[in-house]
């Protein structure tokens, strides 16, 4: 496995990546001057050739900015310029040599309830508890990120599941043809926490069937899914039948190696190995179904002394994953 971490690009962190022997970074670049709604070639070649500068790779561009994505994401006027937007990006990341593209269909973004729910020893992490996550004002929730200021009064309704799964269906229909002129590959992450609905926008990507679903809009070798382990735990399946299933079919483009304790409605991050799912066994199943791509930790947990990105964990999650790919095929040599 190749071990990637999320990054804001600042030189320490990238340095500090190199240093506990990841191999690459994925990041979302603060636009720059000449980016109007697409990340334009000069921002990208930039970013690029500073994280090879410490001998990373640039593995993904995370996502974009919210304010980029949220007309299409929502079925809104002007989503139409967004996709357009989305599509120069696309071009101009294969014309600098990036090849993979990380979005989501939570356009209210990741939803936690606490980020002091106290793990071992001390430590803390993020929770969400589906009774402390009601009563929000439509399309907003503490951690979204989302103003609903941005929609016009006569936009401001909820948005149902029809109204989600035919957003995705446009999206993918306008993109995944340029994805394949460009050869660069599109990973849909799935919704966090994946319940049926936060503050009336549903959240489509809730389970195994939703990305059966996904997969089949649009067939193509490229797009594929970003397996967050967490949000698969979360969503209750059986880890390792869905790892067996979706990379056997070559549709696992990433690997968010994380874990999490409880259940859909009340959870907590944890650390990989005090949760619910069992590592080891989700690391052989991806030996198994022929993964062997890149692996990120995700979501720090929050260590005594640790700074607010995570270096501390970050290294411990780090040799985690290498510790137990190097065990698993038999060898402390590095692919």
């Amino acid at each position: 496995m190749k071990i990637f971490l999320s990054t804001d690009f600042s030189e320490d962190r990238l340095r500090f990546t190199a240093q506990i022997g990841a191999d690459g970074v994925s990041g979302q670049p603060k636009p720059g001057s000449g980016d109007d709604g697409f990340y334009s070639v000069e921002t990208l070649r930039n970013h690029k050739d500073l994280v090879e500068s410490y001998g990373l790779k640039w593995v993904a561009v995370r996502m974009a900015p919210l304010e980029w994505t949220y007309r299409w994401m929502l079925g809104l006027r002007g989503g139409n310029g967004q996709i357009e937007n989305y599509k120069k990006t696309l071009r101009n990341m294969s014309e600098v040599g990036l090849d993979f593209i990380i979005f989501n269909m939570h356009a209210l973004r990741i939803y936690r309830t606490s980020s002091t729910a106290p793990d071992r020893a001390g430590s803390s992490a993020t929770s969400f508890n589906i009774s402390l996550a009601t009563g929000n004002p439509l399309m907003e929730h503490p951690n979204s990120g989302f103003n609903i200021q941005w929609v016009p009064e006569d936009e401001r309704r909820s948005k149902s599941d029809a109204d989600m799964w035919a957003n995705l269906t446009r999206f993918m229909e306008e993109i995944t043809p340029v994805a394949e002129e460009v050869g660069v590959r599109v990973g849909l992450h799935p919704d966090d926490p994946p319940v049926p609905e936060i503050s009336g926008v549903a959240r489509i990507m809730r389970s195994p069937e939703a990305f059966r679903r996904y997969l089949d809009l649009v067939p193509s070798d490229n797009t594929g899914v970003v397996f967050c382990q967490g949000c698969f735990t979360e969503m209750g399946c059986d880890l390792v039948d869905e790892i067996t299933y979706f990379g056997t079919r070559g549709k696992i483009f990433s690997v968010d190696f994380r874990n999490i304790r409880g259940e859909l409605n009340d959870f907590q991050e944890t650390f990989p190995d005090t949760g619910n799912a069992d590592m080891v066994e989700a690391m052989r199943a991806y030996h198994e179904a022929g993964f062997d791509g890149w692996i990120t930790p995700d979501h720090a947990i929050h260590i005594d002394g640790d700074s607010d990105w995570g270096h501390r964990y970050w290294a411990y999650a780090v040799g985690h994953i290498r510790g137990i790919d190097q065990a698993l095929k038999g060898t402390s040599r590095l692919a």
